[in-house]
C-alpha cells in the first residue's frame, strides 16, 4: 500500500494534481460557459468528496486527506495552466497524467490501478456534469465529441481501459 511517505515531494505534489489535471483536459476539451464550467468543478468537488467517506486504496485516501488542507489544497492546483489557451492546457494535463501514471506504475504497485481508475472516472463525472451545444440549458447533449476525445485521451494516459 502507497502512501505519501513513499513519495518524494515533487512525486507528491504530481499526484495531487493529478485529479485537477484530470479536469483541465476535460474542462478545456469543450468549454460549457461560465454555468458549465461551475457544474463541471463542482462534480470534480463531488467525487473528491464521496470518496472521502468511502473505502478505497491508501494512496485515494492519502490524497483525499491532504485536500483537506489548505496547504494540500494549494498543492493540488495545476497551476501551470495560467495563461494557457484551451487546447495547450488539454495537452499539458494529458502529458502530465501520463507522468503521473508512469510514476504509479513505478512506485505504488498495489495502488496504481484503482488510482488511475478513480482518476478515469472523475473526468467522466465531469463531463457528463453540464450538457454541451444546447440553448439556455436545454437540449444539446450530457457528452460531445469533444469531451469524449479528451476521456479517451485521458484513460491512454492512464492506461485505462473503456
Amino acid at each position: 500500500m502507497a502512501t505519501k511517505t513513499d513519495f518524494t515531494p515533487d512525486e507528491w505534489a504530481k499526484i495531487m494534481k493529478a485529479a485537477g489535471w484530470t479536469s483541465v483536459a476535460v474542462v478545456a476539451a469543450s468549454p460549457s460557459g461560465p454555468f458549465g464550467v461551475v457544474k463541471e468543478m463542482f462534480a470534480a468537488g463531488k467525487i473528491l468528496a464521496d470518496a472521502k467517506g468511502a473505502p478505497q486504496n491508501a494512496l485515494i485516501s492519502a490524497v483525499v486527506a491532504d485536500l483537506g488542507t489548505s496547504e494540500g489544497r494549494t498543492l493540488a492546483q495545476p497551476k501551470e495552466v495560467k495563461g494557457k489557451k484551451p487546447e495547450e492546457m488539454r495537452a499539458l494535463a494529458v502529458d502530465e497524467l501520463t507522468r503521473v501514471a508512469s510514476l504509479l506504475d513505478t512506485k505504488a504497485t498495489g495502488d496504481a490501478d484503482g488510482f488511475k481508475t478513480w482518476l478515469a472516472t472523475l473526468g467522466e463525472r465531469v463531463a457528463e456534469a453540464a450538457t454541451e451545444g444546447g440553448f439556455l440549458g436545454f437540449g444539446g447533449t450530457r457528452v460531445n465529441e469533444k469531451e469524449e476525445s479528451a476521456l479517451a485521451d485521458i484513460r491512454r494516459a492512464l492506461g485505462v481501459r473503456a
